[in-house]
């Protein structure tokens, strides 16, 4: 049996937290969509980590999860920084936000690919666009999401992004109150974004300090364990720690997935409002099944989450 000295994967909120954003934003639908989404509940619940697996083969990927604001401001509220795409290419290129990150607009164009999804009234484009503006907009709630230090590797604190936005919500999701109430309609899907990128932003200090704190309180031995993963067996913030850190961090995590649950439900909302509120009831037709190719690419996808590793930076 393999025994790996490594820490859980942090894609995202791993593909646990991911799947469980979606899941859970299904339910905060207005009746006009419930039904629909909860038809396809599975499909937008397992194609949620799909962003992730991209990451893998596709080198412009890495950059739509994630927005380093410190390379542009010290603290928050960040004010330097133009929202709009265009301004903001004009004052620092587009190779030097790509290099930092662009998750809040990227949202903004998954927004508009899913709104014309639904005007066409594609089920496949639909729920794979569903899936991954999910996945975003659950990245930009991470606080290691804003910034260059996003896993402690400046701090000395390597581990701290599985730690924060994968271990904690599976040791504690459980928890957590996930009811949210109904998902609306919102004016300025952009704002909204960055709105959540500034957040997390605000958030990283405590995030980082916290942990920098509390190990100085463990030995090595009462910090790490290891667990059984499949076959293997991973090192991992043991389960003592895990409960004072979270308690450091008093509803931090929940706060964080909850905002993502309602932010998503909200989008696919919106987008389906700006569709005209195309009838659902008229989209009968299953997902279609994937294609030959489709289906290798998937293969090959999961082979290099497996044996490679992730196109830019590396965040377990």
């Amino acid at each position: 049996m393999a025994l790996i000295a490594c820490f859980a994967a942090g894609n995202g909120w791993g593909f646990y937290g991911h799947r469980m954003i979606n899941r859970l934003a299904v339910f905060t639908l207005p009746q006009q969509l419930l039904g629909f989404y909860k038809k396809h509940i599975e499909f937008v619940t397992e194609h949620a980590p799909d962003a992730d697996r991209r990451r893998y083969g596709d080198p412009e990927e890495a950059c739509r999860h994630y927005i380093d604001l410190d390379v542009y401001e010290k603290c928050a509220p960040v004010d330097t920084v133009p929202k709009f795409w265009k301004d903001a290419v004009a004052k620092y290129s587009e190779d030097t936000l790509k290099a930092y990150g662009i998750v809040p607009w990227h949202i903004q164009v998954m927004k508009y690919r899913l709104t014309q999804a639904f005007k066409d009234k594609d089920v496949n484009r639909i729920l794979r666009a569903s899936a991954d503006i999910g996945h975003y907009i659950a990245d930009a709630h991470v606080p290691l999401h804003a910034t260059q230090n996003y896993n402690g590797q400046m701090t000395n604190q390597h581990g701290i992004h599985a730690f924060w936005e994968s271990r904690l919500p599976e040791l504690f999701a459980g928890e957590y109150d996930f009811f949210v109430g109904r998902a609306t309609y919102i004016d300025d899907v952009l704002a909204a974004a960055w709105q959540a990128s500034e957040s997390s932003f605000a958030a990283k200090d405590s995030v980082l300090n916290f942990e920098r704190q509390l190990s100085k309180q463990f030995s090595p031995d009462n910090k790490y364990t290891y667990e059984q993963k499949g076959q293997t067996q991973v090192r991992a913030f043991s389960r003592a720690y895990s409960a004072a850190y979270h308690d450091m961090l008093p509803g931090q995590v929940e706060r964080r997935m909850r905002a993502s649950v309602w932010l998503v439900g909200s989008v696919w909302y919106t987008a389906w409002v700006d569709a005209g509120q195309p009838d659902l009831g008229e989209m009968t037709n299953e997902s279609k099944p994937m294609t030959d190719d489709e289906r290798k690419q998937l293969i090959e996808e999961n082979k290099k989450l497996t044996e490679q590793k992730m196109i830019g930076r590396q965040e377990d």
